[in-house]
């Protein structure tokens, strides 16, 4: 948990939804998380390629970035602290929905599959599964590591071989946390920069089908 206490609220008159309030209804949320410098319409263009079943949301991150937005700075000492702090907001803002989900999954990309994992963490019986594109794990222990590994929820995580974002020690510690973690669906997609490639995005389908049962 984020000692400081901190919280970035997420901005709920930028989020982008499927479904209107009254079509939310007994039904399972996917939370949608961008990258690092982009924008909550960024992954919401994939939504159509996703399946029927749950409501999606897409989250603007609470950091302007100029051109953007970030979840938390790309300095590691400034970030850990950040990117608990907007953990935090997304679990508020969870909280303060007046249409309750039945489930909750997460799918995100680059610096939103670091919050899809911290996520996890800060509240390891809350979500159903993550969708980690392109991502990794926060390398700091979290108290919530140790309830995860009990849980082990399922986790889709794909990257590509020529991604020159993601630091090789990133990938590094991210291959032996998550395992321990989650039940794992890894995927690597030969010469695939830092991006979302068609490859990618049917195996995404085809995992988030199996956790909807369609």
């Amino acid at each position: 948990m984020d000692n400081s206490g901190r919280i970035e609220p997420i901005d709920t008159d930028a989020v982008l939804w499927s479904a209107n309030e009254r079509d939310r209804v007994g039904r399972p949320l996917l939370v949608i998380l961008h990258g690092f410098g982009s924008h909550e319409g960024d992954l919401f263009a994939l939504t159509p390629h996703l399946s029927l079943r749950p409501v999606m949301a897409s989250l603007r991150a609470p950091l302007s970035t100029g051109n953007g937005w970030a979840w938390f700075p790309l300095d590691r000492d400034e970030g850990s602290e950040a990117l608990d702090a907007a953990t935090l907001g997304v679990l508020q803002w969870l909280d303060d929905l007046e249409t309750p989900p039945t489930s909750v999954g997460l799918l995100g990309f680059s610096q939103g599959g670091v919050m899809a994992l911290q996520l996890m963490r800060h509240a390891p019986d809350r979500f159903d599964f993550a969708v980690q594109l392109s991502g990794f794990v926060a390398p700091a222990p979290h108290p919530g590591d140790d309830r995860l590994a009990e849980r082990r929820p399922p986790v889709f995580w794909g990257r590509g071989t020529s991604d020159e974002v993601i630091p090789g020690d990133a990938v590094d510690w991210t291959q032996d946390w998550l395992p321990e973690h989650a039940t794992l669906t890894e995927r690597i997609y030969e010469g695939m920069p830092h991006t979302v490639s068609d490859a990618e995005l049917r195996d995404v389908v085809g995992f988030l089908r199996e956790q909807y049962g369609s």
